[in-house]
């Protein structure tokens, strides 16, 4: 069937959702849909025990066809992977970075983003600064493309920062800072884990170098996938910089003897960046099928449908949460539009101080599962000023969500925050 003009309840039914579970941590995992399911099922089947050529599909030159159109790329600047952290290590580690180079990001990147840095740190040299950013109800963009411009040094290579933080939700202001980027010559990194599936986006009119993905959270497609944007060409519209030196790390096609071609200096290609970097020997061929179909289901409902559903939940759980709990509660931006998003953080309890009770938050999320089968998250984030790391409670709004499963979550959230308080 055609899901562009579907219900949301039809659209709900797609999911393998157990009918008595409130899932509110996509930013953690998403739920397949039948449909993807049923495709890695039928693909393995196929190839199990086959005499097939297993090297040609796990290429996935047409998925990566497909999946690039969706975004507004081109296929030699697509990769699927297994997650965004792989993705994430590849670029960081081909990135032509030496002794004294210098990186700048934030301490709200994920785990896989600073650890890979912090091994550049220790194995070559490479210097990592980090900023904080801001949290609270009132942010505004402006304070956090100040926050890195203040930062840039002359010795600034790379700027490498998320698309919209696991810890607190906040969508960052992704174009203006590949702007500051390019007016200062830097490359930059985006772990775009949660953009995927979730914003009706246009890679390339980012302006970003490199954009990583995951395949199974927002996006909904198996565990262990994910996609990884590469700028493969040079479009001054979007980012007029020259390609960066980079080292496609994992690839059987990379030539054996000799170099690739130069980088391009125009819109047309010299290479196909994307095939080397898909080419790592045999692939994950019924995965890979699995996470082309559910693009292509996001595809068939309409990327902007989707996007514009997620904020409306988003928005009625953001009052929800600063009805029951207050404003000041809200780690997650919510006065600018233009950083909002549907990972929503706030701190549950009456005092201040249980915000650096990881133990109190932990068993938060952990009775609201046991006891009421809602799934949310905590997180831990710095917050400027403060002597200790704070914790929080995060929910997240998908399309398999409803206004009333939100109205409930708040309800028993508020219910038994005043019970542990």
């Amino acid at each position: 069937m055609g899901w562009r003009d579907s219900s949301w309840d039809e659209i709900r039914g797609m999911f393998a959702l157990a009918p008595d579970a409130v899932h509110l941590n996509t930013g953690t995992v998403g739920a397949m849909p039948h449909d993807v399911l049923d495709t890695a099922d039928r693909v393995t089947r196929e190839w199990t025990g086959g005499l097939m050529d297993v090297y040609p599909p796990g290429m996935y030159p047409g998925y990566r066809g497909t999946i690039a159109q969706a975004f507004g790329v081109d296929q030699d600047e697509i990769v699927i992977c297994h997650n965004a952290t792989e993705g994430m290590a590849r670029v960081i580690h081909g990135l032509d970075l030496r002794a004294g180079d210098e990186v700048l990001t934030t301490t709200h990147e994920c785990y896989s983003v600073l650890s890979n840095f912090n091994l550049l740190r220790n194995r070559h040299g490479v210097v990592l600064t980090t900023v904080t950013l801001p949290t609270g109800y009132d942010v505004r963009a402006e304070e956090i493309v100040a926050l890195f411009e203040a930062a840039i040094t002359p010795r600034t290579k790379v700027l490498a920062f998320a698309g919209i933080t696991l810890f607190t939700g906040t969508l960052l202001p992704i174009r203006a800072l590949c702007e500051l980027a390019q007016r200062n010559g830097l490359t930059t990194v985006i772990d775009g884990a949660l953009v995927a599936g979730m914003l009706d986006c246009d890679f390339r009119a980012l302006g970003a170098d490199f954009i990583t993905c995951s395949g199974s959270k927002y996006q909904c497609g198996p565990l262990g996938t994910g996609l990884l944007y590469v700028r493969n060409k040079v479009h001054p519209e979007h980012n007029p910089l020259p390609l960066p030196e980079f080292w496609p790390i994992i690839s059987t096609w990379y030539p054996m003897k000799g170099a690739p071609p130069p980088r391009t200096t125009t819109a047309v290609a010299s290479c196909n960046m994307g095939d080397y970097l898909q080419s790592a020997g045999s692939a994950s061929i019924a995965r890979g099928a699995a996470l082309a179909r559910a693009c292509e289901l996001w595809d068939e409902i309409g990327r902007d449908r989707i996007e514009q559903r997620i904020f409306d939940l988003a928005r009625h759980a953001r009052d929800r949460i600063a009805e029951r709990f207050g404003v000041a509660a809200m780690y997650s931006p919510g006065a600018d539009p233009r950083l909002r998003s549907p990972l929503i953080a706030f701190h549950p309890f009456r005092d201040p101080r249980d915000a650096w009770n990881v133990k109190k938050v932990g068993a938060f999320v952990a009775r609201l599962e046991a006891e009421h089968r809602i799934w949310a998250r905590w997180t831990e984030f710095d917050v400027a000023g403060s002597p200790h790391q704070h914790y929080a409670a995060r929910l997240c709004t998908h399309i398999f969500n409803t206004h009333a499963e939100i109205d409930h979550a708040v309800d028993v959230m508020g219910q038994l925050a005043d019970d542990m308080s």
